[in-house]
């Protein structure tokens, strides 16, 4: 892991809020889920963003209710937790919210 890097390559991850096409993954509609919060996700790549070097961007695999792995997501740091038992009430939350509670700020990769 470099230094200030927060997740590796094969960590798992969950995302804190929906992520939503916005647009990058031109074979799914946009605004299509990617992933509801607390689904399991891996890291397959990490860099930064050209904007802003300080900006860390990773991208994450995140498992479908088909056990399959989606197309990969650019993800912020913000947007991710490792904390299991977080992302299990997330995930919960969103199920009884009939899968409609937050925003879901995204960037799809």
């Amino acid at each position: 892991m470099s230094p200030g890097q927060q997740y590796d390559i094969g960590d798992m991850v969950f995302p804190l809020e929906p992520m939503y096409n916005d647009g990058f993954i031109p074979e799914l509609p946009e605004d299509a889920l990617l992933a509801p919060p607390g689904a399991v996700g891996v890291v397959v790549m990490f860099g930064y963003a050209e904007a802003d070097p300080g900006q860390e961007i990773y991208l994450v695999r995140f498992e479908g209710e088909d056990g399959i792995l989606g197309p990969p997501v650019g993800c912020l740091t913000d947007e991710l937790t490792q904390d299991e038992a977080q992302a299990k009430q997330l995930q919960a939350a969103w199920k009884l919210a009939g899968g409609q509670a937050g925003s879901g700020r995204i960037v799809a990769g």
